[in-house]
Parts: C-alpha cells; sequence; structure tokens
C-alpha cells in the first residue's frame, strides 16, 4: 500500500512538470523557419520573378556603329538606346552591360541567352517574331536614301536598276531586296561601310536609318539624304521568346517612362526637333 501511495504522488509530480513545461512553451516567441515561405503580403522585389543571364545584371547585345542610338564616345558605347536600357535597368535594380556585336548576331544572342535583350533601333518583323519577343514601341525610325551630290537619284522611285548598300539584316536590307531583288543589294557589316563605298563610287546610293545616316553624311563630304524617307518603321527591344516575366516588366517602365516625359527627354538629347 505504501509503495502503491509513492507510485501515485510520482505520477502526479510528473504530470504537475510537464503542465508548467507546457504553458512555458505557449508563451515563448516561434523561433523563424528560414525555409518558410513569406506570409501573404509581405513586401517583395517586383523584379524577383524575372530571371536575367547574369544574376543582377541586364545585359544588352547592340550594335554600336548606329549614332546617336549606340556608338562609340571615349571608349565606351553611349547613345539613346543605352541610355533607355540604363533606365530600364535602374527601375529594376539591375546593373546595365552592353555587348557590342554585328548587328546579324543581336538576335541570335538573345534567343540563345547569352543576352537578356537587343537594344539597336530595331524593328518588329514577322521573320524576328519567329525567334524572340518584342516590347512595345519605343522611337519612331525612318529609312532614307543617301546619295551623291551629283546624283541622278531624286526619289526612292529612282533606284530601280541601281546597286544600294545596306548593313546587312537590317530592316533596309529586307526593304530594298524585297523591292528590287537581291540582285541590286550590296551587304556590309557596318553603315559607316556602305557610306564609304559610297563616296567612293562602289555603289549608287545607300538605304539606312535617318538619325544615323544625318551622322554619316555631317563627316562625310560630297553626301545627300533625299528628301522623301523611303519608309516609317517603329524601333522596339527584342527579348527572349516566352519570358513574359521579363516583357511586362520592361512594357511597364517603358510606359512609365513615357508618362513622366523622361523617354523623350533622352531622345531630345540626342536628336534636335
Amino acid at each position: 500500500m505504501k509503495h502503491l501511495k509513492q507510485l501515485v504522488l510520482g505520477v502526479l509530480a510528473v504530470c504537475m512538470l510537464l503542465a508548467l513545461v507546457a504553458c512555458g512553451n505557449g508563451n515563448e516567441t516561434p523561433s523563424a523557419d528560414p525555409s518558410a515561405t513569406p506570409t501573404e503580403g509581405a513586401s517583395a522585389n517586383p523584379s524577383t520573378d524575372i530571371k536575367t543571364v547574369q544574376e543582377g545584371k541586364l545585359v544588352m547585345a547592340t550594335n554600336a556603329y548606329f549614332p546617336p542610338y549606340e556608338y562609340y564616345e571615349g571608349g565606351k558605347v553611349v547613345g539613346i538606346d543605352v541610355e533607355i536600357a540604363q533606365a530600364v535597368a535602374e527601375k529594376m535594380g539591375l546593373t546595365l552591360e552592353v555587348e557590342d556585336m554585328e548587328f546579324n548576331s543581336i538576335i541570335a544572342a538573345v534567343q540563345s541567352g547569352k543576352a537578356d535583350i537587343g537594344v539597336a533601333g530595331m524593328t518588329v518583323r514577322e521573320d524576328r517574331l519567329v525567334n524572340v519577343d518584342f516590347s512595345d514601341s519605343y522611337a519612331t525610325g525612318y529609312q532614307v536614301v543617301i546619295v551623291k551630290e551629283d546624283s541622278n537619284i531624286a526619289t526612292p522611285d529612282d533606284l530601280e536598276g541601281k546597286k544600294v548598300g545596306v548593313q546587312e539584316a537590317t530592316t533596309g536590307d529586307f526593304y530594298i531586296t524585297d523591292d528590287y531583288g537581291d540582285e541590286a543589294v550590296e551587304r556590309y557589316n557596318k553603315g559607316t561601310e556602305a557610306v564609304l563605298a559610297l563616296s567612293q563610287g562602289k555603289i549608287d546610293a545607300v538605304v539606312i536609318d535617318r538619325e544615323p545616316a544625318k551622322s554619316f553624311v555631317a563627316s562625310t563630304p560630297g553626301l545627300k539624304i533625299l528628301e522623301t524617307e523611303y519608309t516609317v518603321e517603329d524601333y522596339a527591344i527584342a527579348i527572349s521568346k516566352g519570358n513574359t516575366a521579363l516583357k511586362d516588366k520592361i512594357n511597364a517602365i517603358l510606359k512609365e517612362l513615357k508618362d513622366d516625359g523622361s523617354l523623350q527627354s533622352i531622345i531630345d538629347k540626342y536628336i534636335k526637333a
């Protein structure tokens, strides 16, 4: 009987001890679980769902021989496209990295994941949409015709039967090929090379975007730009196919830059009305 009483008292003591421990744990703050998912409503970086080629960077593929959109100044690539890409990168909390390459390699660089975006005065075309997606337009471009000052070419219609220089894989290349056939086209890696060939009398005209055309003519005596544009087009940013998160983010930022006047300020800095 004595042993039974002691056993009962022992069991009661253990129960009381367990109850005290349980109460104490109930008043303590639970430790954080580092693997736990953040609760709904918690602040988060809006760009965390966007994957880029290099962590913390936005890699831009371009061809830096297209002033004033992209060109070298003091060993650094500058211009309208660079400043727009820089503004986009900053709003995403990323560092912009510019990769200069042949224009014909830009789409492939974006498509293969070597670059996040392609920005080079690039026009949206059906054949390009097969390999990449495009943002909303951020600027309007004009294809123009450069000729020698004493040329008998007075309008774009006079290009029939002429040899026309273009930068390979640009819209100027596509337009002239479509309108006059491959035999009318002389392709060059850079617009500067086409303009040089024109000044040397190797070709009859050059079709290229208006703003770089102005720069080329200003630095090359004996050339002029025809008053009538060849065509009008919109520039957009190339983005890897299916990267909807990045495309939507860039479009949202471009709208913001348009609405607050920043986009037009960048363009006006390089192109005077």
